[in-house]
């Protein structure tokens, strides 16, 4: 089979990595990948959402399966482009529709679903330019921090947390009257505050079974201790600790088995991955948001640990044999920890060389934003490297990872010294 993986990040580099090992694989073409992804594919320059780009490829390739990773293409409805045209309606593509993208794609579509399915989640309201006024009653029945949430897509950046509460009625005229975030916040969610301790958790569904994927826990913040700026993720592990068998009962029961349920009763095409994040408040588990696809960098901890063929596993779903497949799942502990280029989430620099990368042992490197220039790795992006060790406990599997890290050098590199330790 030749396969067509879309997206350019360190979680295209681990599915094309995972699926590069199947039998069942005859070459790899990723669109646009990055300097990693060209080790094991043909990388095609292009933009994910060019849809017609994307159908020429296809075709002059003789793809039979595409992977599709970033959440854009999948709220544009490249599903539904596929599923449309004559040509392509064949091939097999790992996303699921516009209708279903929505649950990422809107705020407020996804706290309306979680509503009508009994999902637990936090209080909230949605406001627009048509109610803004009522928002400041809402505000004042809440206690604070205040969360503000932009409805649509913006780049991870749409979420406030504010602890004063006139601030919170400011930016919340920012973000719809001024448009802060352009389109994204003509209508935000407010919602309450949940302390609590995150985790991500990752289904992958044919629209009607579903298998659940390993869980693993994200570190957000660019700082030690959780703090600063949010990123794209500066760090994953996976097993999470702390989940037990009778919090995995209550997800199983209260989360995931109503959200496939509620996909299906809203004859939602979907062919792909649910990513549900999770925060854990006094033992009971809510729903913060739901993703369409897999979340990086959990992917570099997740596929790590799943023996499966994953190519089997996706060229399945939608047929008898997916309901059959079993899991398998390793027992070792995975831990993954970004290097990310000097000033990131902000302004950053790039072309910077990546030297060591020859020198590494015992993990798996995973890139994100590097281009190959002549026998060399520079850097493209705000997260360049994702550094992944495997080990019979945590300790062992970051222990690696950060031997390992010593070895690197490019200007400017940063990396959290702590992804992990407060699970230790």
């Amino acid at each position: 089979m030749n396969i067509l993986v879309i997206g350019s990040g360190g979680r295209e580099h681990a599915i094309i990595t995972s699926i590069s090992k199947s039998d069942k694989c005859s070459k790899i073409y990723a669109l646009p990948g990055n300097g990693g992804t060209e080790l094991l594919a043909e990388n095609i320059e292009g933009d994910v959402n060019d849809f017609q780009f994307i159908k020429k490829i296809t075709l002059e390739h003789k793809i039979s399966l595409v992977f599709v990773g970033p959440e854009d293409p999948i709220v544009n409805g490249i599903y539904d482009f596929f599923k449309s045209n004559i040509e392509l309606k064949d091939i097999k593509i790992i996303a699921p529709s516009k209708q279903a993208g929505l649950l990422e794609g809107s705020k407020d579509f996804a706290k309306d679903f979680m509503e009508k399915y009994n999902i637990p989640t936090a209080k909230h309201k949605t406001f627009s330019i048509d109610n803004i006024n009522q928002a400041d009653n809402f505000l004042e029945s809440m206690n604070p921090p205040y969360v503000l949430k932009a409805d649509g897509l913006a780049a991870g950046k749409g979420v406030l947390i504010l602890k004063d509460l006139n601030e919170a009625k400011s930016e919340l005229r920012n973000m719809i009257l001024d448009r802060k975030f352009g389109d994204s916040s003509t209508k935000v969610v407010i919602e309450e505050f949940l302390d609590g301790i995150e985790l991500s958790c990752f289904v992958l569904t044919d629209g009607k079974n579903y298998k659940v994927l390993p869980f693993a826990k994200d570190y957000k913040k660019i700082g030690e201790g959780d703090k600063g700026l949010n990123t794209g993720g500066m760090g994953a592990v996976s097993p999470v600790p702390f989940l037990d068998d009778k919090l995995l009962s209550k997800i199983q029961n209260k989360i995931i088995k109503p959200t496939i349920e509620g996909i299906v009763k809203e004859n939602m095409k979907y062919n792909g991955f649910v990513f549900i994040g999770l925060i854990k408040v006094n033992d009971e588990p809510y729903v913060i948001e739901y993703n369409v696809r897999m979340g990086d960098p959990e992917t570099e901890v997740v596929f790590p640990r799943l023996k499966n063929d994953l190519l089997e596993l996706f060229d399945s779903m939608g047929t008898s044999k997916f309901k059959d497949i079993k899991l398998n799942i390793s027992d070792n502990h995975a831990a993954t920890v970004i290097l990310v280029s000097g000033g990131y989430p902000e302004s950053y620099e790039k072309g910077k060389t990546i030297e060591g990368l020859n020198d590494l042992s015992e993990v798996s490197v995973f890139h994100a934003g590097t281009k190959k220039k002549s026998d060399s790795f520079i850097t493209s992006g705000g997260r360049v490297l994702a550094i992944t060790s495997m080990g019979n406990n945590f300790e062992l599997a970051l222990k690696n990872s950060y031997n390992q890290i010593n070895k690197i050098k490019f200007d400017g590199m940063k990396y959290r010294k702590d992804i992990g330790f407060d699970l230790l």
